[in-house]
């Protein structure tokens, strides 16, 4: 086992703590609980997001208690601290919803600010909702010590008339109440049976999907991606890596070791196969930049022509992930991948062990299951993140494309400069067959923050035109969207993108099969255009938003502030 890390397991806490000089510093330890024995032991951060402010996160507290006795019974010093959450499904559609990507940012720079300034000599970081899981795996990169990454768990499903239920569920219910398919009595009570308790969103959205490549990346123990928040299983999950990241610290191995390209290679591979989110190419590509490897979308498309999604999960599919946890998670996913030469099966992880070693014994799938395909038989042949160029997109955009809704679609642009306008337009009944909804001056910098568009995406599937009508943008979608839909659009709109100059009549194709999206003028149209194009006034000049705003970078490269 080759690793970059000395095996100093006080590398950092004593430089703090130890010596006449650094009396100061442990009389304040005193007061917050060190004893003397203390001093001598390795400092083991433990990152919550705990917080009130959302169901995928309110019980990140318990879970925290958990890791530090593993540390505390691993001869470690545990100390618990906390960094923000927002939530995604509250904000989603409003103005707030544009501090959601920012705040990826924010709990990283948090995490590596207290671990570098305290001392910490490793890491256990315990996210939920959708951008602590990123935000916790760019600051275990930046700092580069003996880490482990604990998903707060799956949410159960709600339950309606004999019918699963989750936060999607919800949102379409509202476009179906739009349309007069159901009344007001009906979408009430949808919506107080759609979230039952504690737990990240139900179906394999960003949540679960991010989860899962941490998993494969071999940056969380062996499935900790599928296990329900509120479990004696997920206990165990923390309670086992504070112990396994004091081994870490015994045997020197940091994120660095195992976060290499091959690892991220396996992370796209499992994401692809499981039909995860969008928000997965955006996050991982942040996370592999942290991580100094070079990634890019161009790895998507090469790995996406060979690996199959074979996963029957929500938006596009029937089941939630606590039905995939209850038949085994991802692991025996894992396994067949392996087996058939797709996963590389050397990469160390954060057991000491590879992921071969890791999946040596795991057994397959029940048999007569249907939520996860056999590779003879997939739900796609190939990748259903897909990675489109063309004049409308010339640094590249993603789309989001099962085979359900077709691969090719040709229509006719209504342009909206505000997620707001576009979902006002649906609900009103503005949209209709053929047309393709242009959503722009929402990316990293125009927003600025790059919301998700599940309220007008879900209208669309509640109105029922999923198949009637496309949606672009240089916005991002939540985990919870499905239709024919392509965002990440690059150049966005606000720095002088394509998409800055289309006109509502114009006509667009996407095309999943040859990977391009087109806008249908000509070259000369195109140049008269962005020749008259003025950049609109910042909507922010102060504050959080207007930090990132001038800090990110392009959508294609991650949307990172660390460049």
């Amino acid at each position: 086992m080759s690793t970059t890390g000395d095996k100093n397991p006080r590398a950092f806490s004593s430089l703090v703590v130890d010596g006449m000089e650094r009396a100061p510093s442990r009389a304040m330890l005193h007061a917050v609980g060190f004893s003397n024995d203390d001093f001598s032991k390795p400092q083991i951060g433990i990152a919550s997001t705990w917080s009130m402010v959302t169901p995928c996160n309110m019980h990140i507290n318990k879970l925290a208690d958990d890791a530090a006795l593993g540390v505390n019974n691993a001869n470690g010093k545990a100390v618990i601290f906390n960094t923000i959450t927002i939530s995604d499904g509250i904000s989603m559609g409003t103005e707030g919803m544009k501090y959601s990507l920012v705040s990826r940012e924010v709990i990283a720079d948090s995490i590596e600010t207290v671990v570098g300034c305290q001392g910490f000599d490793g890491l256990v970081a315990i996210g939920g909702c959708d951008k602590n899981m990123p935000g916790c795996m760019i600051a275990i990169s930046r700092l580069n010590r003996p880490a482990i990454f604990v998903y707060g768990g799956t949410i159960m499903p709600g339950c309606h008339n004999d019918k699963k239920l989750d936060v999607v569920s919800v949102f379409e219910a509202v476009g179906a109440r739009a349309n007069n398919k159901i009344d007001d009595a009906e979408l009430a009570a949808i919506e107080a049976k759609a979230i039952p308790g504690a737990g990240s969103c139900g179906g394999m959205y960003t949540a679960n999907t991010m989860a899962s490549a941490i998993e494969a990346l071999g940056m969380s123990l062996p499935n900790s991606s599928a296990q329900a928040a509120i479990s004696q299983d997920k206990r165990l999950d923390c309670e086992r890596a504070g112990a396994a990241v004091m081994r870490l610290i015994e045997q020197g191995v940091r994120p660095s070791d195992i976060m290499t390209k091959a690892a991220f290679e396996n992370a796209i591979t499992v994401v692809i196969a499981l039909g995860g989110s969008t928000n997965a190419v955006l996050h991982l590509l942040g996370m592999a930049n942290a991580a100094n490897v070079d990634l890019s979308l161009d790895d998507f498309t090469r790995i996406g022509k060979r690996v199959p999604m074979l996963a029957d999960l929500k938006p596009s599919g029937r089941y939630q992930m606590a039905e995939l946890v209850e038949i085994g998670g991802i692991q025996p996913l894992m396994k067949t991948l392996l087996d058939a030469g797709l996963l590389h099966g050397e990469c160390l992880t954060v057991t000491g062990k590879t992921l071969a070693e890791n999946l040596a014994d795991v057994k397959p799938y029940p048999v007569g299951q249907d939520m996860i395909r056999d590779l003879a038989n997939p739900i796609k042949k190939d990748s259903h993140l897909v990675v489109l160029y063309g004049n409308l997109a010339p640094e590249g955009a993603v789309a989001k494309i099962t085979g359900k809704e077709g691969l090719c679609f040709t229509g006719t642009a209504k342009v909206f400069n505000a997620e707001e306008q576009a979902l006002q337009s649906i609900l009103n009944g503005d949209i209709v067959k053929g047309d393709v909804i242009v959503i722009r001056y929402e990316g990293p910098k125009g927003g600025p923050g790059m919301r998700e568009m599940l309220s007008p995406t879900s209208a669309i599937m509640g109105k029922g035109l999923g198949k009637e009508v496309a949606l672009v943008t240089d916005g991002r979608f939540s985990g919870g969207t499905h239709g024919f839909v392509v965002g990440h659009i690059t150049p966005e709109a606000y720095v002088g993108g394509p998409l800055a100059v289309v006109e509502n009549g114009d006509t667009i194709t996407i095309d999943a099969e040859n990977n391009v999206l087109t806008l249908h003028i000509n070259e000369h149209e195109m140049a008269r255009r962005l020749d008259k194009w003025q950049q609109p006034a910042p909507r922010y000049t102060r504050g959080v938003l207007a930090k990132y705003g001038k800090l990110v970078s392009s959508a294609s490269t991650g949307a990172v502030t660390d460049n």
